[in-house]
């Protein structure tokens, strides 16, 4: 089944491009330290998903590109043609003169409703060119206007128009020390309305993927294409194909649809985190031995103490002892930092991946009590390395990961709005005083059920 991706807004458009780039990289790559006919199959299975076949045999990318300003459009189209290894739809993509000024309301009330026919006629065409659609996965970032007010804008459309299929989305959340004033506001009403649309929202952090920047990778002066290019290897160390446990010998066919299956079991609970290990620069791959004992032991001390990264986990977290904590309507007596999970699905790539131990992962402490540790914990296995990595392990966690970033940009916007700070930038627009009454409301309940997990 094809995914069609949506890219909305500055950040989402260069953040698909680096996706689409990752994806490419990794199938060309001489490294998948497999079988000849193993590889193959990887690399079809990957095409379906991502790419359609044209007559000029370069393959291109099932997208659709959305931004109020034309520069970063027009730069990430020529860029993918360039690299002659894949390319956009010269025709699937949308831009106007000017941008949405970093206000939610804009993006939502005006450009949203103005050009939603030609957006969604090119949505449609891409789906149009699937054999099978297994869903859309959006890429924006909450912070700005167009990415956010736009995207959750596009976003109920899709459910509108596409009301079986699946939709993903991928969210950047914002620096804690802010690029825009109103960041809080426009992450609190962009969050809201996904929650009512969207099957699960991916979240990547920015203060978190810099850190990785700066200590794993080792990158003295951090651009955002350097941010970019690990949230996209993250992104691809999910999306590229694997063997679950319901697909046998042939690759999932439904990327989207697993995830979620495994995932999202109640949709009240829709907050996903990733976590990806090793990660670390090209030049010191070489170097490098791993084994999955190793990792997997990192990887689930990183999901108990809600390590963002392998490097300075807490190890003095433990998961309770079951019997000993009372009902979880109290859970006073949880270890401090204990991350709860809802589920939790670890992706494995590379040699060997068939004699791994995951036990680990199945234990009913880690978990809520309303789900048996079986229907709680995936995994997902291929013997194909994923981007010259020899072994590499991902996380994908619907757990109390994002509650406290939720909780800070809900409390900083609730302030901001207590003393009506800049309230009147978004009522001009249509967005009253309500409606952000109705988005803390809704968020507040998140928050109060992810921490009574």
């Amino acid at each position: 089944m094809s995914i069609v991706t949506v890219q909305l807004g500055q950040c989402g458009n260069q953040i698909g491009h680096e996706v689409f780039n990752a994806i490419c990289s990794d199938v060309h790559g001489t490294h998948g330290l497999c079988s000849k006919k193993e590889n193959e199959s990887y690399h079809d299975a990957c095409k379906e998903r991502f790419f359609s076949e044209e007559e000029s045999e370069v393959p291109v990318a099932r997208a659709v590109l959305v931004d109020m300003e034309p520069k970063v459009i027009s730069q990430t189209l020529s860029i993918a043609a360039r690299s002659r290894y894949w390319k956009y739809d010269d025709r699937s993509h949308f831009c106007q003169k000017q941008g949405s000024g970093n206000n939610w309301a804009n993006g939502y009330s005006v450009h949203g409703p103005r050009h939603k026919e030609v957006i969604m006629n090119l949505i449609q065409k891409e789906a149009e060119k699937c054999d099978r659609l297994g869903g859309f996965f959006t890429i924006m970032s909450m912070a700005g206007g167009t990415g956010s007010g736009l995207g959750a804008f596009v976003t109920q459309c899709l459910r509108d128009a596409f009301p079986t299929s699946f939709i993903l989305n991928h969210v950047i959340w914002p620096y804690g020390t802010g690029e825009v004033i109103v960041q809080n506001y426009n992450s609190v009403l962009t969050l809201s309305h996904l929650y009512q649309s969207s099957d699960a929202l991916l979240v990547h952090e920015n203060d978190v993927i810099h850190k990785i920047c700066a200590q794993l990778m080792n990158i003295k002066q951090i651009s955002f294409r350097d941010v970019n290019q690990v949230i996209a290897h993250q992104l691809g160390s999910v999306f590229q194909p694997t063997y679950t446990a319901e697909s046998g010998l042939h690759y999932s066919r439904n990327p989207l649809g697993d995830l979620m299956e495994t995932l999202v079991p109640h949709p009240e609970f829709k907050m996903l985190g990733l976590r990806n290990i090793p990660q670390m620069p090209e030049n010191s791959l070489a170097y490098s031995t791993f084994s999955w004992p190793g990792l997997i032991k990192h990887l689930r001390q990183m999901l108990i103490a809600n390590a963002k990264m392998e490097e300075g986990i807490d190890w003095q977290v433990r998961p309770p002892r079951l019997g000993s904590s009372i009902p979880s309507s109290h859970s006073t007596n949880k270890p401090p930092h204990f991350n709860t999970s809802i589920a939790n699905l670890v992706i494995l790539r590379g040699k060997d991946t068939h004699s791994v131990d995951l036990g680990s992962f199945r234990d009913p402490s880690l978990y809520t009590s309303w789900l048996s540790p079986q229907d709680a914990f995936k995994a997902w296995k291929t013997p194909r390395a994923f981007n010259k990595y020899e072994k590499s392990a991902t996380l994908v966690s619907n757990s109390q990961f994002l509650l406290k970033p939720l909780d800070n940009v809900v409390g900083k916007a609730w302030n901001m709005f207590a003393s009506k700070a800049y309230i009147h930038q978004y009522t001009k627009f249509g967005i009253e005083e309500e409606d952000f009454l109705d988005s803390f409301t809704a968020l507040e309940q998140v928050i109060s059920s992810y921490t009574v997990l």
